[in-house]
């Protein structure tokens, strides 16, 4: 089969919108759900603009909340695709508000989604590859390759059969836990 590719810009997805007080949380700030539920869907628009087909959310594997943001700002969300496996997608978002009265802008957010494209039946299905053409898109992909690393490192160690405590007993070492085992 003959492989196609696409650049990162073609695909790349730009949304705006308004905060309003009943995205607010109890503390007067925009709810960090509201904010999730707002990265879901951009993800989704640039996976599916890429892959040209329909696209599921296989996982979050980032999502850093850096700043807060106000009742009034204007949060502007950039999704590009980082990378691209055989059926899967990176897609990196950066989240950007401004304070529409001053001008000033404060980045708020950096997220990573996977996506992974599906047909009518729900089976997965192949994705173009990623022609990068910057620098900062070679460190993006490359950037998603150690994170997929480092998450089958966690999920590996996250699933081990032969736990023993005391081999993690000097990590807890410098940590509020106080062990208290009764044998």
């Amino acid at each position: 089969m003959q492989q196609n590719y696409k650049s990162v810009e073609v695909s790349q997805v730009v949304i705006s919108e308004l905060m309003l007080p009943s995205h607010s949380n109890f503390n007067g700030k925009i709810h960090g759900g509201y904010i999730l539920s707002l990265l879901d869907q951009i993800a989704f628009a640039c996976a599916s603009k890429h892959s040209r087909a329909y696209c599921v959310t296989a996982s979050v594997d980032t999502v850093d909340f850096l700043k807060p943001i106000e009742i009034g700002e204007l949060v502007t969300m950039k999704a590009s695709v980082n990378y691209v496996g055989r059926s899967s997608m990176v897609i990196g978002i950066r989240v950007e508000s401004e304070n529409i009265q001053t001008g000033d802008i404060k980045h708020c957010n950096s997220s990573y989604f996977t996506m992974v494209a599906k047909d009518k039946e729900g089976n997965s299905i192949e994705v173009p590859g990623l022609v990068l053409k910057s620098d900062d898109e070679i460190r993006r992909f490359a950037k998603s390759i150690k994170r997929k690393e480092m998450k089958d490192f966690r999920v590996n160690e996250f699933h081990e059969t032969d736990f023993a405590s005391e081999k993690y007993l000097h990590i807890l070492e410098d940590h509020k836990a106080k062990i208290e085992m009764h044998s």
